[in-house]
């Protein structure tokens, strides 16, 4: 039986897994390489306090998760496909590793982060 989801370290685990193998999509990676340059050494921990406070309700998280994604979407439309594959990838990625609680409401909380996504940027056009 996997562990399931239940500290910083575990999200620290699943998301540095998640990005390694989004990365290695190139329907999606060049989003994260091309367009916002990001440097996941740094942005790691940003991302994990994101659902360190999506999961757990810590209050790490403290910025706007929205409009840096509205903003690449206005440098490069995000396309269906590209909220699949991130769906699929990050689905996957906890399947691997955890079940559980948390594992479970990790994959619905990201399921419903794209919803939300898809509707703003719907909004825009």
């Amino acid at each position: 039986m996997k562990p399931d989801i239940e500290t910083r370290k575990d999200l620290f685990l699943l998301l540095e897994k998640f990005y390694d193998q989004l990365l290695k999509d190139a329907t999606i990676s060049y989003i994260f390489t091309d367009v916002a340059k990001i440097d996941m050494q740094q942005h790691l921990p940003i991302i994990v306090d994101f659902w360190e406070m999506v999961l757990f309700g810590a209050q790490t998280y403290k910025k706007n998760a929205i409009q840096p994604h509205l903003n690449l979407n206005q440098k490069s439309k995000f396309e269906k496909h590209h909220f699949n594959t991130w769906l699929e990838t990050f689905d996957k990625t906890v399947d691997g590793l955890f079940e559980g609680k948390n594992a479970f409401a990790a994959k619905q909380k990201a399921k419903s982060i794209a919803t939300i996504m898809q509707i703003k940027i719907a909004q825009l056009k």
